[in-house]
């Protein structure tokens, strides 16, 4: 928990450790990866390696990657044979493989990060020192912005308190204490680490001050945006959402397009899976994480 980093810190006379790792899985990306590329090899604090796990890509995604690499050693390029069909669970297991690449590396801070995303030179260096300003922050990211209208305007669903699993950067004893990313067959492995790292003592926070731009629009890859909402609620399904909060959260987005229908098929997900499915993760974890929603519910907390 957040107190063996205050005991870290203590340990180095409060200096400044900002080494970090960064584990991408990329699955099909050569549209957008060269953006993602780019934005790290010109970060002012780089990170002391890169794992890229190429999730069974039949593009160039390797390619590019391997030409970076060539020029940038702590890029390292991990190749895994998977099924071509994108499957969310499949990520997760990539950033498992990943970490497990690397775990025995020195590094402060770990970061996932999207094949599809860019930022400015000097993002992480920021991110970092917010995490040295609060030693209880465990997970934290800017917020995620995408085209609109000519302009990059914030995601529609946006949270201060939760993180995009496009850019979840974690301090490394809150990975510990998350346990890696939980192997969901409809995604939600983010916002699992999300509740775990509350859950375990540690802040979770977005900040608004500090941009990342999203190139492809959510909730688009591989699939259609009536399926994304179905897929959306039957995840939501089995991370152990609270029905109410799942009501809540679809007429909180009714303003989204697909607009009602969207939200109509997002509930319908949750709905179809709670016939179907058992939840997936412990019964402990699911009451800590109804009983949080309630309480966001009721009290106004987004």
């Amino acid at each position: 928990m957040f107190w063996r980093s205050i005991g870290a810190l203590h340990s180095r006379g409060f200096m400044s450790n900002d080494s970090y790792a960064l584990i991408t899985a990329a699955k099909n990306e050569e549209e957008y990866i060269s953006q993602t590329l780019e934005s790290v090899v010109a970060q002012t604090v780089l990170p002391s390696v890169w794992v890229i796990v190429s999730d069974g890509s039949t593009d160039r995604t390797d390619e590019i990657v391997k030409k970076y690499a060539a020029d940038h050693k702590f890029i390292r390029l991990i190749r895994r044979e998977t099924d071509t069909v994108r499957v969310f669970a499949s990520q997760a297991a990539a950033l498992n493989a990943g970490y497990e690449s690397i775990k025995y590396d020195a590094f402060e801070y770990v970061g996932c990060l999207d094949a599809d995303v860019s930022f400015d030179s000097r993002y992480y260096e920021k991110l970092i020192l917010k995490f040295e300003r609060d030693l209880s922050l465990g997970i934290a990211s800017g917020q995620i912005v995408e085209a609109e209208a000519g302009n990059y305007r914030p995601r529609r669903g946006n949270s201060p308190h939760e993180v995009a699993g496009a850019v979840q950067f974690m301090r490394r004893d809150c990975y510990h204490d998350v346990g890696g990313f939980a192997l969901l067959p409809w995604g939600g492995h983010d916002t699992v680490a999300n509740a775990m790292a509350r859950h375990k003592g540690w802040t979770v926070r977005t900040f608004t001050d500090l941009d990342v731009r999203h190139h492809r629009p959510t909730g688009t890859a591989g699939t259609t945006i009536r399926r994304s909402r179905v897929r959306e609620g039957m995840q939501d399904y089995s991370i152990g959402y609270h029905l109410l909060y799942e009501i809540g959260k679809c007429l909180k987005r009714i303003s989204e397009p697909p607009f009602l229908i969207g939200s109509a098929f997002r509930l319908w997900g949750y709905i179809a899976a709670a016939a179907r499915y058992q939840r997936m993760l412990p019964a402990g974890f699911v009451r800590n994480l109804k009983r949080s929603q309630l309480h966001r519910l009721f009290h106004g907390v987004e």
